[in-house]
This record gives C-alpha cells, structure tokens and sequence, in this order.
C-alpha cells in the first residue's frame, strides 16, 4: 500500500522537531550548521529558524567564531526558560527536589525530612512548600511540569498511585496537591522505573534496549525494558520482586507484605543484618555504607554472600525474560560496583543457561530524581516541541 506523503504543516513539524533536537543535543548552532545535520535547504532551514524564533521557542545567543561577522555567523540555541521544571524523589520519610530549566540545568535543590508521624494534610504541606520555596530558591515563578518518583504501583490507565496497605496516605494526595496549588502538569511514576530511565539515558545501561534493572535499597524492586520500552503490566506491577517467594526466608510474602519474600533477602535492613553477622558494624551507616566498605577492605566473605542473595532474584528475571543484561541499581547497587556485580554474575551464570551480563549501576540513589527530572523534561518538550518523530 503506497505511502501518502507528508502534509506541508506535518513536514514543517518534523523539521521543527528534527532542528530542536539537534539545538538540545549540541548546543547552539548556526543556520549553516543546522542544515548540514538535517540535510534540510537553505530556505527550509531558514523558515524553520524563523519560526521557531516567532513562537519563542529560540533565539540568537551569539556568533560563531571571532573572525566571522553578519548573519550567517548568528548561533541559534534553544530558549531555556521558555518552560521550568521539578523532579521529586519521594520517600517513606522524606522528600528532594530538584528546579531547572526546559535544558535540564539545574537551578535550585533542596530535600526534607517528613517524619513517619506527621499527620497527612501536614505531609502534604510540607512537600508542597518544600517545592514552593525551592522553585522561588531558583528564580522561577511558574512551574510547567513536575515529575514526581514515588514506590507503589502506578496505575497504567490513570497515573495514579495504587493505594496500598504500606504506602503513606500523603503519597497519594501529594500529585493532586502539587497540580492544584502551582497549575503545573504532574507527572507521577514508579522510583525504580524511573531509576531504570536515567540509568539508560545517562548511565550503565546506555547501549542497552533490553535489561532489568534491580533496585538495591530499604526496598527491592526491579524494572523492565525490553526492546527499548517499560513494561508495566495489567496493573502496573511488573518488577514488584520483593514478593517473589524465594528459598532462605522463614516464610512465605502475601498479598499485603513482602517479608518472606525476595525482600527479605536483600532490602538494606537485611543486609545490615548480614554485615553484624560477618563482624562489619558501620554505626549509623547505611547497607550501602557497609557494602562500601566491605569492598574498600576486601571483606570479601561478606560480598560473597551478599551476592549469594541478590543471585536469586537475577537469575529469576533472566530466567523469566532473558533479558542479557542486569543492572544493580540503587545504593548498594552502587556501592558494591564491579566487585558485586562480578560476584553475582558468576552466580547467574551457575543457575541459568541464559547468558545475562550483570552491571552495577552508576547512580546510585540520584536514579530517581534524575529519571524523574527526564519524564518531566521529555514531556514538557513534547507538548512545546511538538511529538517526537524518533527517540
């Protein structure tokens, strides 16, 4: 069935889309630079320019090279506080949040306690502030849109956070408040989702369209892409590990905790137990801390058990999607870096046919604000863009 072609308006939305592309990849450019990496004319490059200057979306922001005068020397760059943004990481017991511009530079950050006991209203108003004074902090007015990563499962049909017997009631009420007291868009999506999008976008899976990402932190999780795309499942739950029954535990999970299962394996407080057990007492410190230090002194009794653990749950995801790669995210992820990974890279290979290669990943906690800041920065540029013609 032959093709139609484009319409004039869609062929100029493409271009449009194409040149803002190149304007955030590189930097600014000049119109002679614009068309030799679209292959667009001078004419088309031209109207392009114009009109991309008419509805403010760029503007002149100097001149290419000392010697070179006039206006084909003039450098186009995207206009950065044509549209600002939030990204919040949202904890049990606390909250950060990081301003920028449309760029993604960053203009302003700030985190919060918000303790266990706090009533919900006053949780949510503590957040809600949190946000105001950081956006003030940081110069700006009006926020375009907030991406929030929060744990639970997100609903795919409408966005919203299940509501689940573990989840703080302010949670649930936050993205509602956000979008009533600034007007902004309100983006709201599963933390180890979003710490799988940054670690692709920016991290240790960057050359991959198809890995598991294991999040390593008070909680377990995983998040899965395949073939460049986030499965999420009927009800948002793929990658809910922490429930999977594994064999070490006393018990078995259920339907509302996941003691008993692959949680009770590796969540941090599991392996803080496990580092008391193996004579590395870090006070105060985190399980990322003792995993850190334990192979900053070569404890490597301790790492072999750690991965002992974290084994189980990759060798479940590879044998179920045989994904190729598995990254260690969150902050034990992180801290045990390639000593860890190697460890249960060896383990994998023992109990699964499937050749999985297995990474640490290179965020660490940031995952999440930083995958956060990305679904809000992608979606605001696709509403000021206009869609997206290729990721």
């Amino acid at each position: 069935m032959p093709v139609s072609p484009a319409s004039p308006s869609t062929a100029r939305a493409i271009n449009d889309r194409l040149a803002l592309g190149l304007l955030q990849s590189e930097g600014p450019l000049t119109a002679n630079q614009l068309k030799q990496l679209t292959g667009l004319s001078r004419p088309s490059v031209a109207d392009l320019v114009e009109r991309l200057q008419g509805s403010g979306l760029i503007t002149v922001v100097g001149e290419a090279g000392a010697r070179r005068r006039g206006p084909n020397a003039r450098l186009y760059g995207i206009v950065a506080d044509r549209a600002h943004l939030a990204a919040l990481d949202v904890r049990t017991e606390s909250v950060s949040v990081v301003v920028t511009d449309l760029l993604g530079a960053v203009l302003a950050e700030a985190s919060a306690p918000i303790g266990g006991g706090t009533g919900t209203g006053t949780a949510v108003e503590q957040a809600v502030a949190l946000v105001e004074r950081t956006a003030a902090e940081g110069g700006v007015q009006r926020l375009h849109t907030v991406g929030i990563g929060a744990p639970g499962l997100i609903d795919p049909a409408t966005g919203d956070l299940h509501d689940t017997s573990s989840l703080p009631a302010w949670h649930r009420r936050l993205a509602g408040a956000l979008h009533e007291r600034l007007g902004a868009r309100v983006l709201v999506e599963n933390e180890t989702n979003l710490a799988a999008r940054a670690e692709r976008r920016d991290g240790a899976a960057h050359d991959r369209d198809t890995f598991v990402l294991l999040w390593l932190g008070d909680g377990v999780g995983a998040a899965v892409v395949l073939d460049g795309v986030l499965r999420r499942g009927a009800s948002g739950g793929t990658g809910e590990i922490g429930f999977l029954p594994v064999p070490g535990t006393s018990t078995l999970p259920s339907a509302t905790g996941c003691e008993g299962g692959f949680h009770s394996l590796a969540c941090a407080a599991a392996l803080r137990e496990l580092g008391a057990e193996h004579g590395i007492l870090e006070p105060g410190g985190s399980a990322a801390d003792v995993v850190r230090h334990a192979v900053e002194t070569g404890e490597y009794a301790f790492l072999d058990a750690v991965a002992d653990r974290v084994a189980v749950g990759a060798a479940a995801m590879a044998a179920i999607l045989d994904p190729g790669c598995v990254v260690l995210g969150g902050e034990v992820g992180r801290a045990g870096g390639s000593e860890l990974a190697a460890r249960v890279t060896d383990r994998v290979a023992a109990m699964s046919p499937l050749r999985t290669e297995v990474r640490a990943g290179t965020l660490g906690g940031a995952a999440v604000l930083r995958g956060a800041l990305l679904a809000a920065r992608d979606a605001a540029q696709d509403e000021l863009f206009g869609p997206r013609t290729g990721h």
